[in-house]
């Protein structure tokens, strides 16, 4: 009862108060009207045949008033029972949400707990590192002060061997001259030797110190981290040796003259700035693209996204031909990325970014099928500093809302996700899906953002995404 609406319980409240007021006053009216009667008919008739008329006009305002009786407590019967349905769905619902919950916390806990295991390990060997480092820098200082007795040594044998070669020194004295060369440079490789060995004992102090210092701020924002505001926390961001897009910039076209197969043989070939150039693959017409110089290469990009400003719930043929400002956002198209790729081997690089502006990177060695595979797509992770959120050594094919590919259990990925993309099980992680700002409200609107999400980890709410692909056989590759 306390579940009821309070509006319900006002309704069910004056309803039984006008049933009990009702089986209160209806012996009094028939008594009321047997009485009435009795009174006007004495004269006409017998007692006997007006206490006989009297009964059965009794019994029938009785039995009416029971029927209509009866009818009300069984409509609100009906209507109690269906509110009763209602709050036990709610109650259940509720159960389930509570439950689920309850194993999130686990989880986080269970995190929690290691985090705080493994900083407890690194505490104690960053301990034993400063020691040691300490042990180090007092040889140091020992071998320098070493080192300047040696090069005085060596000085004064240098003006020694100077005048001995004025005065024609003997054979003794020139052995031992020998000799004592001989031991001060076995002496200066020695020290040599030992400075590598401390310069490599403080970089893996470095190393460790860095360790320690991430899982600490992991274990300051882990409470933090949730589903609207997740973010890459705890590590320094990637840093950008040339400034990525930026909107309502001024467009910078460069003609190469000559077919250049993509952007980094336009490197090769003297090009260092970045900007929209025009590339001819092999096999295939001549068409602009973005190319990025950075790392001491050049960069072929695919897509872009910095703002959402484009809408990337496109259909089939804008994904196949591509769509957007080559200077702003946009997707280079499948017909040209697979153009590009199949002249050789290439790196899939995607740089995220969050809403607090740290940047992140995963890399894939990977392989992209031509329209008679839908675009097949099979990666194999290299490097990067964030999970994985892509399956590996699977055959993902591309699918939009108009034409999809991969529905299942009669659920359709890219009209629920909104944007075309290598859908698997219709995770989250969709780079072409809708711009969501971290402040939207709705789980569901929510979930068909632009998130990052490892299978086994939180999503990541993304700002901005750059994809790129650069061929593998170049030594400048980093």
């Amino acid at each position: 009862e306390n579940s009821l609406h309070p509006e319900q319980r006002v309704k069910g409240a004056e309803n039984m108060k006008i049933i009990l007021v009702f089986l209160f006053i209806a012996p009094l009216a028939l008594s009321a009207r047997a009485e009435k009667d009795y009174s006007s008919l004495d004269s006409a008739a017998s007692p006997e045949t007006k206490s006989r008329f009297a009964m059965l006009d009794d019994v029938r305002i009785l039995a009416n008033g029971l029927l209509q009786l009866g009818h009300g407590l069984k409509d609100f019967v009906h209507k109690t029972k269906g509110q009763m349905n209602d709050i036990f769905q709610k109650l259940y619902i509720f159960d389930r949400s509570f439950y689920e919950l309850s194993l999130q916390t686990s989880e986080i806990k269970e995190e929690e707990e290691q985090l705080k295991q493994t900083t407890a390990r690194l505490q104690i060997n960053n301990e034993e590192m400063k020691n040691l480092s300490q042990e180090m820098n007092l040889k140091i200082e020992d071998l320098i002060q070493n080192k300047i007795q040696l090069q005085e040594q060596v000085w004064g044998l240098e003006d020694k061997v100077t005048k001995l070669a004025i005065i024609h020194p003997s054979a003794q004295e020139t052995e031992e001259i020998s000799s004592l060369k001989a031991f001060v440079e076995q002496q200066d490789n020695h020290i040599k030797q030992l400075l590598k060995i401390v310069e490599d004992q403080h970089v893996q102090l470095d190393r460790q110190h860095n360790q320690i210092m991430e899982l600490e701020d992991k274990l300051n924002h882990i409470e933090l981290q949730e589903l609207a505001e997740n973010s890459f926390t705890g590590e320094q961001m990637e840093p950008e040796a040339i400034p990525s897009f930026v909107r309502n910039a001024t467009v910078v076209t460069h003609k190469s003259e000559g077919a250049a197969p993509d952007c980094t043989a336009l490197y090769n070939s003297g090009m260092r700035l970045s900007g929209v150039y025009t590339i001819k693959p092999n096999g295939s017409e001549a068409f602009d693209v973005y190319c990025e110089m950075k790392f001491g290469s050049s960069w072929t990009v695919i897509q872009n996204r910095v703002d959402g400003s484009l809408d990337f719930n496109q259909t089939w043929d804008a994904y196949a031909n591509g769509f957007g400002d080559l200077n702003e956002e946009f997707w280079l198209g499948l017909n040209k990325t697979y153009s590009i790729t199949k002249q050789g081997d290439y790196i899939l690089r995607i740089e995220l970014q969050d809403w607090k502006d740290n940047k992140r990177f995963i890399e894939y060695a990977f392989s992209l099928g031509g329209l008679e595979t839908n675009y097949s797509l099979q990666l194999s992770r290299i490097s990067g500093s964030i999970p994985n959120a892509l399956p590996e050594q699977t055959e993902l094919r591309f699918s939009t809302a108009d034409r999809d590919l991969n529905t299942i259990n009669d659920f359709n990925c890219p009209e629920n996700y909104l944007g075309g993309w290598w859908h698997s099980e219709c995770e989250e992680t969709n780079l072409n899906g809708k711009y969501v700002a971290p402040r939207s409200k709705g789980r569901l609107d929510r979930r068909k953002g632009l998130y990052w999400k490892p299978k086994k980890g939180r999503y990541y709410l993304l700002k901005s995404t750059k994809i790129m692909i650069h061929p593998t056989d170049l030594k400048s590759f980093d």
